[in-house]
């Protein structure tokens, strides 16, 4: 029976119980309809967790299906815990009297989800959660588990120490995706086969490199490995996982190499520094990058064309940028997408152009121009004539969007190179907001981001500079979208 086919059955039982309530035994009788249990069972996985809890108060065959809810998802959300309705200092005390009530009367079986997330963690007292946690486990992790989130946070100090040996029988088979942060996790060779393990995300995990292969060499069909603040790994190893096609590992301070056997990884993300050596087998198959790095422009153009020749999709954030871009006869044949962050307003944005011509197959390009302490040259500051690039025409760059867009002259220059040298160009978007969301953009936002006055002055000064040197030549063709401080919000701004 589908879905709904379910709810008309649900919504005849609720008419025929409205015909029949002078009697509150015939109530209970349709409160049991004639439906399986599995069915209500199905129902009742469908609901959120806060909606699972209320119609198991009203209604027998929901409370029936409650004892084996299979999505068990805990926050202080989840219980509408807050200021309001709590004492700051007693929120993770009620948090835990609620989790422990419903895991009390929770049969353990047919749990297929546990996730909990704990945020109001202030002082040494909110810690009592994790006395608690190895026994929650105890109750949920069983064969049959699929999906574990763990976020147990905890203060001064304490960690919680994931117990690896809930996996030493079958319990672990069943598991797809794993979750922790924030926790020890110390996995050795008892810790069993993860043999359905998909997803492995350890952040901010203390793990360190013979525990972390351990864990790999279990999980066989493991699809995506995501490593974030693990400190202690130094030399990261990754076994021939025949079907991990993503990789992420960003700010692992003591990270020196990375060394993958992996022959089918398609998507990699790393946010560490350039001395890190890399060691990716086969990476002509990597089509997606993210790369963070000081100098990370710079790398991209000089090492990535040779080392990963068939990327579709480039995402550098640089934190400096030391050195321009420089042109070089190497391509990016297949590149379609790029993303580029830079840190530094005062960089020379015009040399972004090798980028271009280097990518043939280039379709979307955006920029974003993170603010810094140092001010570029305005455009109004230098009245000597543009810089030219050679002419080197797109025809298949069709996006451009560039966030916090400024009147710095080479920003300027290279914006206005884009539109002379564009021909397939549809669409370019300019925005001196910064880059943040404006209140007509978000309805829980009753206002934009506040803004200085300086930086308000600026994109003034912005609005200018496209009105002057880059509308007049932007073709008919092209839809042009520049977004502006909110004139509602910053009215009372004197600039």
């Amino acid at each position: 029976m589908g879905l709904l086919s379910q709810i008309q059955a649900c919504d005849g039982m609720t008419a025929s119980r409205d015909k029949r309530r002078a009697s509150s035994n015939q109530q209970d009788e349709i409160s049991e309809p004639s439906l399986t249990m599995d069915i209500w069972c199905h129902i009742h996985s469908l609901l959120p967790m806060r909606d699972a809890a209320r119609v198991a108060c009203v209604s027998r065959a929901f409370a029936h299906s409650w004892r084996c809810h299979p999505n068990l998802t805990f926050s202080e959300d989840t219980f509408g815990l807050d200021e309001n309705t709590c004492q700051e200092d007693n929120i993770m005390r009620c948090f835990t009297n609620k989790v422990d009530q419903i895991l009390k009367h929770h049969s353990g079986i047919g749990v297929k989800t546990f996730n909990l997330q704990v945020y109001s963690v202030y002082d040494e007292k909110d810690n009592c959660h994790l006395l608690r946690l190895d026994s929650w486990l105890q109750i949920v992790v069983k064969r049959g588990i699929e999906e574990l989130v763990l976020n147990p946070l905890g203060i001064m100090g304490a960690k919680y120490n994931f117990p690896c040996s809930l996996f030493s029988d079958d319990a672990g088979e069943s598991l797809q995706h794993l979750s922790l942060t924030v926790c020890e996790f110390h996995p050795t060779v008892k810790i069993g086969c993860l043999k359905s393990l998909t997803t492995l995300q350890l952040h901010i995990v203390h793990i360190e490199d013979g525990e972390l292969e351990c864990i790999l060499a279990s999980s066989f069909t493991l699809e995506k490995l995501d490593l974030m603040y693990c400190s202690e790994i130094i030399f990261l190893k990754i076994p021939c996982l025949q079907r991990l096609s993503c990789l992420e590992v960003s700010t692992c301070s003591k990270l020196k190499a990375i060394e993958s056997k992996a022959p089918n990884l398609s998507s990699f993300r790393f946010a560490g520094d350039l001395h890190v050596k890399l060691s990716l087998g086969k990476a002509l198959k990597i089509k997606e990058l993210y790369r963070q790095c000081k100098d990370a422009a710079y790398y991209a153009r000089t090492e990535l064309p040779s080392r990963m020749p068939n990327l579709e999709r480039l995402s550098i954030y640089s934190q400096t940028e030391a050195v321009n871009a420089p042109i070089l006869p190497s391509k990016f044949l297949h590149l379609k997408y790029l993303v580029i962050a830079l840190d530094r307003m005062d960089y020379d944005f015009l040399s972004l152009v090798s980028f271009f011509d280097a990518s043939p197959s280039l379709e979307t390009f955006t920029l974003d121009v993170i603010p810094g302490l140092r001010e570029p040259v305005s455009i109004f500051d230098d009245p000597s004539a543009l810089r030219m690039m050679p002419e080197h025409h797109q025809n298949k760059l069709k996006s451009v969007h560039i966030n916090n867009f400024s009147s710095a002259r080479t920003l300027v220059e290279l914006t206005c190179h884009i539109v002379v040298s564009t021909k397939s160009l549809e669409c370019l978007t300019l925005d001196t907001n910064k880059g943040w969301p404006k209140c007509s953009d978000d309805e829980e936002t009753d206002s934009c981001f506040l803004m200085s006055e300086a930086a308000l002055a600026e994109a003034e000064r912005a609005l200018s500079a496209v009105q002057t040197y880059v509308k007049p030549k932007v073709s008919y063709t092209v839809e042009l979208n520049v977004l502006e401080p909110c004139s509602q919000c910053h009215a009372d701004e004197e600039l």
